[in-house]
């Protein structure tokens, strides 16, 4: 198979624009010389590479494979370009950096205290669920990412770099938020808002109550944990949240801390990337930086609110 870089760039401007047109101009090429390329990968390939209704084009199955090494192959020459520009002896780096919601509440004085030592840095960040963050990774749109527990899988390298508390949070009127103890169980009756289905928090909360015989109770689903927090001080109900995501509000009193038996919920931030990536100078001294210093950079709020 003899496919071109410039093929290849062809091939993920169709997919980006849904169109053969737009992909054209965006590129600074006419639309015939974009399907003329087009057919010209398919003979190599031997396969018909988009599906066409009306104006627009999707890929078919042969087309989202190619564009999966498409995407690779852009990211190592990329990184590859990097990496030769700081043998010349170029300072400056880039870093593309993507996290979940939550740790956008800390990440900050990472970064912050990063680009102290690294003033010269260019810094991208992304904040997404943790969909978009494995979405991320498998496409090799993001030098790491910033999660809780990554899936278990032979593609990704997970680093654990400091504690994640879950705990149970209620508006201070909560008739629980005056219990010096409560038991589990008590707090299983209670209705909870809840992050959503696929969030990395619910799936440890739902997990925790499995292995105590319990079931949470969901009155609603929100997809950020600031909505959470809302809610709760809306006396909506209960919440389970990083300890990380409530210190101005616990500062403020307008939530508390429920001590319920068993929590909180141990958890842990990772630094997540593909298995073997390669870094240039400035994601790896990032790396190193949370690893070495995150402990001492984030500051948490004390466990014994009531």
């Amino acid at each position: 198979m003899n496919i071109t870089l410039k093929q290849l760039k062809i091939l993920e401007a169709i997919v980006a624009n849904v169109s053969y047109t737009k992909a054209a101009k965006s590129l600074f090429m006419t639309q015939p010389a974009i399907s003329m390329q087009v057919k010209q990968m398919e003979e190599q390939i031997g396969l018909p590479l988009f599906d066409r209704d009306g104006k627009k084009v999707s890929p078919t199955q042969a087309g989202r494979e190619l564009l999966y090494y498409a995407e690779n192959i852009r990211q190592q020459l990329e990184e590859a370009s990097q990496v030769m520009e700081e043998l010349k002896g170029m300072k400056r780096g880039k870093l593309h950096l993507t996290m979940a919601s939550t740790a956008n509440y800390f990440a900050p004085q990472l970064i912050a205290a990063f680009h102290h030592q690294y003033p010269a840095a260019q810094v991208t960040l992304d904040v997404s669920n943790r969909t978009g963050l494995l979405n991320a990774l498998d496409h090799n749109d993001t030098d790491m990412v910033i999660m809780g527990t990554p899936p278990q899988s032979q593609k990704l390298t997970g680093i654990p770099f400091i504690d994640n508390p879950l705990v149970v949070i209620a508006a201070p009127s909560h008739p629980l938020a005056k219990r010096q103890k409560i038991r589990l169980a008590e707090v299983a009756n209670e209705p909870f808002i809840v992050r959503e289905g696929d969030s990395g928090t619910r799936m440890a909360v739902e997990a925790f109550f499995a292995q105590h015989d319990l079931q949470l109770i969901t009155s609603m689903e929100m997809n950020r944990s600031e909505a959470i927090k809302q809610a709760v001080m809306a006396e909506l109900g209960l919440g389970i949240v990083s300890l990380h995501t409530i210190e101005m509000e616990l500062a403020l009193k307008r939530l508390t801390i429920l001590n319920v038996e068993d929590f909180p919920i141990m958890r842990q931030w990772h630094i997540v990337h593909r298995s073997g990536k390669r870094f240039a100078a400035i994601p790896e001294a990032f790396k190193n930086f949370v690893l070495q210093h995150a402990e001492d950079l984030i500051a948490i709020a004390p466990l014994e609110q009531t």
